[in-house]
This record gives structure tokens, sequence and C-alpha cells, in this order.
């Protein structure tokens, strides 16, 4: 088996879960709470760039769960800055 050649899109996906997946351990281990900004940030971000990924790939549930993975944290976010200002 050749190995992977990663194209950009590929590798945007991967960065996007190791985003979603570094939030989520870190709001596990209570270094990051649910309602701080950085949260909805990340998953945002993550979201956003796996999304891009399917670009290239294209799989129509995974697009499904980014769609509404982006619109809760653009949620959170809202709500984040609102509780801030």
């Amino acid at each position: 088996m050749a190995a992977a050649a990663f194209d950009p899109f590929t590798l945007a996906g991967f960065i996007g879960a190791a985003i979603i997946i570094a939030a989520y351990a870190a709001n596990q281990k209570r270094w990051l709470r649910s309602e701080d900004w950085r949260f909805a940030l990340s998953n945002l971000l993550g979201a956003s760039l796996i999304l891009v990924s399917l670009y290239t790939q294209w799989n129509f549930p995974s697009a499904v769960i980014e769609v509404f993975w982006i619109a809760i944290s653009v949620y959170g976010l809202v709500r984040a800055t609102a509780r801030s200002g």
C-alpha cells in the first residue's frame, strides 16, 4: 500500500479534528469551561476546517453534522460574548 499524499483539504480536516479534540479534552480536564468563548471558537474553527476538507471527498452526513456543529458553536460564541459585554 502506497503512502497517502495529503492535499491541503485533507490536512485542513486533520487540523480541524485536532482542534475539536483538544478543546474537548481541555473541557474534560476542566482547563477550559464550555461557557468560555474560546471553547465555542475552537469548535467553530475545527468544524469549519473539517467542512472544508469535504470539498475533495464529499460525504453528505459529515457535512450535515459539521453545519450543525458550526451553528451550535456560533450560538455558544454569541452567548459567551453577550455574557462578557
